[in-house]
């Protein structure tokens, strides 16, 4: 159960920081409204370096299912354990999700654009193109479990060691490569926020857009299957 509170706690942690600054930077009437992509990335990139420093040594930190997945398939962690991880970060994402919308529910009252209001919980394509964006989300992700694998301890994952390794690998991925798809590189940060999304009593705020909710969730964890056997074939 401690691990288990672990990653809940860690996942949360994620998104509380990562879509709070987003919300900051695109909803109406906040004091960071429009200070740009870069806010969102160090803001993101802060949210992992928080959340691996606190949850690094009670559960490895995964906060992600496509890092729990490549760690499994690098031989770096047990998959007994892959459920039990999977489910711990989609609450963890979705209570973070709750309150995000409760620190900012007067500022989601006062944007009328159902799309910023989304963007706020999930991801979305800068252009629509299924392929494409798949690619994208198979290839940040790839980056980024690859880079993961050489950090984690065997059976273990992220202690509080590699919080700021980390936290820098996914500034940058969201620098380079998050201009076409928002950078999800992660199931449970997009499925979570977007259940939440769904379920809240959002004033004005449209469609969760599920037929793209299955890119940011299946196309990370065929980049992480890729960069663990990457990992296992070559002469790390």
């Amino acid at each position: 159960m401690q691990v288990f509170a672990g990653e809940v706690l860690g996942t949360f942690l994620l998104i509380v920081l990562g879509a709070g600054v987003v919300a900051n930077v695109l909803l109406n009437k906040t004091h960071g409204q429009n200070s740009g992509y870069i806010v969102i990335t160090w803001g993101w990139g802060i949210g992992v370096f928080v959340a691996v420093f606190v949850t690094g040594n009670i559960s490895g930190a995964h906060i992600n299912p496509a890092i729990t997945v490549g760690l499994a398939m690098a031989g770096k962690f047990s998959w007994a354990l892959v459920p039990l991880y999977i489910v711990a970060q989609l609450l963890g994402a979705f209570l973070g999700a709750v309150c995000v919308w409760l620190h900012y529910r007067d500022h989601f009252d006062a944007t009328e654009d159902m799309a910023i209001k989304l963007g706020v919980f999930s991801t979305a394509p800068a252009i629509r193109n299924m392929g494409s964006n798949v690619f994208s989300e198979v290839f940040g992700t790839f980056i980024l479990v690859l880079a993961v694998l050489h950090l984690a301890e065997p059976e273990v994952g992220l202690g509080s060691i590699s919080a700021l390794p980390v936290a820098l690998l996914v500034f940058g991925i969201g620098m380079s490569l998050g201009g076409t798809t928002g950078y999800a590189i992660n199931p449970a940060r997009d499925l979570g926020p977007r259940i939440a999304h769904m379920l809240l009593p959002i004033k004005g705020k449209g469609r969760s857009d599920w037929s793209y909710a299955w890119v940011p969730v299946v196309a990370p964890l065929a980049g992480a299957i890729i960069a663990a056997m990457v990992y296992r074939w070559l002469p790390f």
